[in-house]
């Protein structure tokens, strides 16, 4: 694995470049728009688990050992494609045709797996009922890789998420990880406003799951928390303490960008405030 300074340094460039990388999606999303806020909450903890974590072949899509991703808040998909795009699965030059007619960079994932997208998403609170089955299905085989689970804090307002939580330990499944985005916003406005979620990791305990809290935007904690995970005889939550548009003070705790285009002067003010030089 390497040492771990050298690894959080290496992580912590690979995340400014996907960042970058959202900024040229969501401009060339143009009027279609994009999920710009809810993407950029995401993208140190997938750059993470892309980066270092998961036990993946890109020239091997299909092996059977792999690990397992599935994005339940699939609107989060800048954050996505540009993991994938990282490390081989997606070429940089398909990111340029992002919601454009004819690409399979669609919106939401499409299950296309040359391309290291595991499962199609719409519809939240559906992620984890499927890596239940995937994690189970994997016991089931003797197989040896882990499922990851990523959900929006307001995703928890599904009574599926809590129905999949109680499975998940009913049948042991210490291979599943839930990784919760905790931004604190939904599509129209905050949880605590809409529907509160409360406190997630007294919740995620009661239901007999190992759980930490992170800040999900330090790499370090990020990938301490994944590395503790892997050791858990219990499925394992991750509270992922993040911020709504992070890295872009005017997108930032800012609901507007929930879905919305990217100007051209905001594209440029954004790339001067990430102080882009990789």
């Amino acid at each position: 694995m390497g040492d771990r300074k050298q690894i959080i340094k290496k992580l912590e460039t690979k995340a400014m470049r996907m960042r970058k990388k959202v900024l040229d999606m969501a401009l060339t999303a143009g009027a279609n728009s994009s999920h710009f806020g809810g993407g950029l909450s995401i993208v140190d903890i997938t750059a993470t688990l892309y980066g270092e974590i998961m036990n993946l072949d890109p020239n091997d899509p299909e092996w059977v050992g792999r690990d397992r991703f599935i994005l339940s808040k699939g609107h989060g998909v800048l954050g996505y494609y540009t993991a994938l795009s990282e490390i081989g699965y997606i070429p940089e030059e398909d990111l340029k045709t992002f919601e454009k007619n004819g690409s399979y960079l669609y919106g939401h994932p499409v299950i296309n797996h040359p391309k290291g997208i595991e499962f199609s998403n719409g519809s939240l609170g559906m992620g984890l009922s499927l890596g239940v089955g995937v994690a189970l299905a994997g016991k089931r085989k003797n197989l040896d890789f882990i499922v990851y689970v990523l959900l929006g804090d307001g995703e928890c307002n599904e009574g599926s998420v809590w129905e999949a939580a109680m499975a998940s330990t009913h049948y042991k499944l210490d291979n599943l990880v839930a990784i919760l985005d905790k931004n604190n916003l939904q599509q129209t406005g905050a949880n605590s406003e809409i529907m509160s979620v409360g406190d997630l990791a007294s919740k995620w305990k009661s239901f007999g799951w190992s759980v930490s809290e992170i800040d999900g935007h330090n790499i370090a904690e990020i990938y301490d928390a994944l590395m503790s995970a892997k050791k858990q005889r219990l499925p394992h939550a991750i509270v992922a303490n993040t911020i709504k548009g992070k890295g872009f003070s005017f997108a930032e705790n800012n609901n507007a960008w929930h879905h919305a285009p990217l100007s051209l002067s905001q594209y440029e003010a954004a790339l001067e405030e990430l102080n882009y030089d990789i």
